[in-house]
């Protein structure tokens, strides 16, 4: 199912290409600007149009200019332009783990989920199956006067209950089965079995909280990206800070007929002069979002380590209702319901034990079947957090 999800996945593919492109944006940032032509000649002057060439003394005649410049960008802003870039591929990443996090764990979910009910639906079966056996035998024994209508008809009601209760499962079966499938790109009339055990390993392997904090930090995809976000406006405050000093263009001309001399070939070095913007505003702006991503990595840390403990805590207590012990209940009453059915009609048991052994039965069944599911979920959910499977 996981290979599944890697390779067909539509949302997953969408997000790689956003990492793509921010990619290409670092290759964008290493590039420099464009030089600039600049070019003048004269279109008519002496009555003449384009007049050029020279006059009766050889000295060139009509005007002919043409400048090339290149803009040198000094503090090394291009660098740190080149950094931020490289940041935002950082962020798209981690954006990309957080999607395939969160839908691998509605993955996860659903296909337990599925597995939960399919049990359901066995259970439901299997149970029906006794019923219908049962009132086979009743309807005898009612046609020959031998057990009160009553009887029957009550048995008949958990017939008419427990088809209710296949029905609603059915429903939320498909349900499950139908977001599994838009995860998995599986299209058309076609059934999912997940191939799951009938019970889950209870042991835990041990670990500590201190490393499962630590693993968190390095690999839990929301708290990476405030990290990342923490370094971006930082680089983002000395990106504003270099950007307060003059970048330099830097040229050279030539004029041929316009100047003290002709054929003039000059050095031209301009910059703007830091008089009246000095970036201040855009500087004290990016000190603030740095002071502002500080406080929320800072909460984003507080908010992990208690998901963290949170979790195993769960995890723990989940483990503690799936111990063995209940696992042999489970197994012991289970060999005890199969015989009610027979001890009825034999007259062992009453209408009302049976009734409750039959209730008490489906229930117990039920629980077991959601201890497992809730056993399994709680080992992924403290994975989902610590951002690797420390737990199997």
């Amino acid at each position: 199912a996981e290979k599944l999800f890697l390779d067909n996945n539509l949302e997953l593919l969408a997000q790689h290409y956003n990492i793509q492109s921010s990619r290409a944006l670092v290759e964008q940032a290493r590039k420099w600007e464009n030089p600039v032509l600049n070019t003048d000649q004269n279109l008519y002057s002496n009555k003449k149009f384009f007049e050029h060439g020279t006059d009766a003394n050889g000295n060139p005649q009509g005007e002919v200019f043409a400048q090339v410049q290149q803009l040198i960008k000094t503090a090394g802003k291009r660098g740190k332009q080149i950094d931020l870039a490289k940041t935002n591929v950082n962020i798209a990443e981690w954006q990309f783990k957080s999607v395939m996090r969160n839908l691998r764990a509605t993955l996860i979910k659903d296909f337990y989920t599925v597995a939960q009910l399919q049990g359901n639906a066995e259970l439901y079966k299997e149970n029906m199956q006794r019923l219908n056996k049962l009132l086979s035998a009743m309807e005898a024994e009612l046609g020959a006067g031998n057990i009160a209508r009553k009887e029957y008809l009550r048995v008949q009601a958990l017939t008419v209950s427990l088809q209710q209760d296949i029905t609603d499962n059915a429903k939320e079966l498909n349900n499950a089965e139908s977001e599994l499938k838009t995860i998995l790109a599986i299209t058309g009339n076609k059934f999912i079995q997940p191939i799951v055990a009938d019970t889950e390993q209870t042991e835990i392997p041990p670990v500590s909280i201190v490393q499962l904090i630590d693993s968190a930090k390095h690999n839990n995809t929301d708290y990476q990206q405030e990290v990342c976000q923490l370094q971006y406006n930082s680089q983002n405050l000395r990106l504003q800070k270099a950007l307060s000093v003059p970048d330099v263009t830097i040229g050279t001309e030539f004029d041929q007929a316009a100047n003290y001399a002709p054929n003039y070939y000059g050095l031209a070095i301009s910059l703007p002069i830091p008089l009246w913007d000095r970036n201040r505003g855009n500087i004290k702006s990016a000190k603030y979002g740095v002071k502002q991503e500080e406080a929320l990595v800072n909460q984003a840390d507080q908010k992990l380590q208690n998901d963290v403990m949170n979790a195993y805590q769960k995890l723990l207590y989940t483990v503690q209702l799936s111990s063995k012990n209940n696992a042999q209940f489970y197994k012991d009453y289970y060999q005890l319901q199969r015989n009610i059915a027979e001890s009825y009609n034999k007259r062992q048991i009453s209408m009302i034990e049976f009734l409750e052994y039959y209730k008490d039965y489906q229930d117990i069944r039920e629980q077991q079947l959601q201890q497992v599911l809730n056993l399994r979920l709680a080992k992924e959910d403290l994975n989902d957090i610590v951002g690797v499977d420390m737990i199997r």
